[in-house]
C-alpha cells in the first residue's frame, strides 16, 4: 500500500490545503491541496508539521516555512487514480 494512503490525513481549513499528514518513522510531510495535488516534503521535523496545524494562515506559514526550503516530491495524479 502507499505511503500516503497509510497516512492519518487531518483536514485543515485553509483555501490553500485540503488536508495534512505527516510519517515520524520518515520525517516526511504530506500536504493535498485544494487542486487535489499531493506533494511530499522529506526531512521536515515533527515540530514544523505542529505549527502548522496550529499556524491561524495555513498557506501562509507554507510559503514561509516549507515551500522550498525542503525537498519535495509530487505524487502524480495517475498514481494516485491506480490506487
Amino acid at each position: 500500500m502507499r505511503k500516503w494512503l497509510e497516512m492519518k490525513w487531518v483536514a485543515v481549513k485553509s483555501r490553500m490545503l485540503f488536508a495534512v499528514a505527516y510519517n515520524d518513522d520518515w520525517q516526511q510531510l504530506y500536504l493535498k491541496f485544494r487542486s487535489g495535488d499531493i506533494y511530499c516534503y522529506r526531512g521536515v521535523p515533527r515540530a514544523r508539521f505542529e505549527e502548522l496545524l496550529a499556524a491561524d494562515s495555513k498557506g501562509q506559514y507554507c510559503r514561509r516555512y516549507i515551500l522550498n526550503r525542503y525537498p519535495y516530491q509530487r505524487i502524480p495524479a495517475a498514481v494516485l487514480a491506480a490506487s
